[in-house]
């Protein structure tokens, strides 16, 4: 307990440039104190300490914004840094040395009973108010873009941005800092390529329309006209749902 106590303190300094001493961190920072009663009210409740874990839980809700369930595993050198809103459910766990931003919920999906909230690896960082759900797995190293909504597992060393959370980065070099300011954005890549991809058909029409022309401009004009009124036909036999 104590060596994990000396670890929570430790990790502030190595990560939060405002951290100046020790007795500013102790009093002033809201994320080690919910931790701090945390690891006090886990070991209350898993010793089957009725009502007494979940009245620490709430006081610590109500005094520092932050809200983990007793029954939540929370690995050692873990920073919450600010904390606000932050919700850590029943089943969650969390690993060893990682770090999460203000506005995290790490929750359940339904009414589902057992494991039903997400386990985090080690050295993961969650970025304000990103949301993970379910009994998922987060691998090691998983750096998670500030309002994502992860859904699905995530391999470890990866970076995951987006609603719906999509995968970005597969080969993220392990400890690298996660720069909110230049997350890629995934749904404009898309619709970039979608939009890219509409040109392209649209100038092969317009060439196809130019062959088309030149081969019917030397034959039958009633054989284009023919050819016009099938293709017609047939779409008005699909509409009508010939063969159905």
């Amino acid at each position: 307990m104590l060596n994990t106590a000396i670890a929570d303190l430790r990790i502030i300094f190595e990560r939060d440039p405002a951290a100046r001493n020790w007795l500013e961190v102790l009093f002033c920072y809201p994320g080690l104190q919910a931790i701090f009663f945390h690891r006090v009210a886990h070991w209350l409740h898993f010793r089957g300490v009725p009502f007494i874990p979940r009245l620490i839980s709430h006081l610590v809700r109500f005094f520092t914004g932050i809200e983990i369930h007793p029954g939540a595993k929370i690995g050692k050198g873990v920073l919450i840094d600010h904390g606000m809103g932050v919700v850590i459910g029943e089943t969650a766990i969390v690993g060893d040395y990682s770090l999460i931003y203000q506005g995290v919920t790490l929750g359940g999906t339904g009414k589902e009973t057992g494991k039903r909230h997400p386990t985090l690896g080690k050295n993961v960082i969650v970025g304000a108010g990103a949301k993970v759900l379910g009994n998922i797995a987060i691998g090691d190293h998983v750096r998670i873009g500030a309002g994502s909504v992860v859904l699905r597992n995530v391999p470890a060393n990866c970076t995951v941005v987006g609603v719906p959370g999509r995968i970005v980065d597969r080969k993220g070099k392990p400890g690298a800092p996660l720069d909110h300011g230049r997350l890629p954005d995934t749904e404009a890549q898309a619709i970039r390529a979608l939009l890219d991809r509409m040109h392209f058909l649209e100038q092969e029409v317009e060439q196809l329309k130019v062959q088309f022309d030149l081969q019917t401009a030397t034959g039958d004009e009633t054989t284009k006209h023919d050819w016009v009124a099938s293709c017609d036909r047939l779409i008005g036999e699909f509409i009508d749902g010939a063969g159905i």
